[in-house]
């Protein structure tokens, strides 16, 4: 009698303790103040900052700066725009900057007006979406450029990169070819 009731004991207290680690504790359901358990060393208590490891139903911070989407936008940007051309060239720095899809006096790019109007038509253009691991790209080579740019479109920030590596990114470089004022390598 002893050995079957020492393992029901021993089932229990392991029953137990998977439930207090999960959401929700031991009893099943969430208390209403949304912490589990209910301990006073695990949870929190009103006006208090949960511990490190309390689980809590808060929603996380949304990011400071939403990505644009594709499609048409304000056409206001401020970019700085450095092609590197691979090897030992230097590279060529351009500076656009437009107002309602219009080149502004302070531009310094070779397609200005092309450029502004891009951005203005797609305000998601300097922020292609992150290629999927399961996309097969084409291995050519279109050659050793890369180009930076960094700056703000309708004020999002901007921060990208370009190249000519392979058949996706030759896609990308080719979709910004307006902003980036150089058709590069095998393009």
């Amino acid at each position: 009698m002893r050995k079957p009731l020492l393992h029901f004991v021993l089932v229990l207290a392991t029953a137990a303790g998977l439930a207090a680690c999960s959401p929700g504790g031991s009893s099943g359901g969430s208390t209403p103040s949304g912490s589990p358990g209910g301990s006073a060393s695990g949870g929190s208590s009103a006006g208090s900052t949960p511990s490190a490891d309390a689980e809590t139903t808060a929603a996380a911070p949304q990011p400071s700066a939403s990505a644009a989407t594709a499609g048409p936008g304000a056409g206001n940007a401020e970019l700085s725009i450095m092609i590197k051309p691979g090897g030992s060239g230097q590279p060529v720095n351009y500076t656009l900057v437009c107002r309602d899809g219009a080149p502004a006096a302070e531009s310094k790019h070779p397609a200005a007006a092309a450029a502004c109007a891009a951005l203005k038509a797609n305000a998601a253009l300097l922020s292609p979406a992150p290629r999927p691991t399961d996309k097969v790209c084409t291995q050519q080579y279109g050659g050793p450029q890369e180009a930076t740019v960094t700056g703000t479109v309708d004020d999002r920030p901007v921060e990208a990169t370009f190249s000519l590596k392979d058949g996706c990114e030759i896609a990308q470089w080719k979709a910004a070819q307006d902003v980036l004022g150089s058709s590069g390598g095998a393009v």
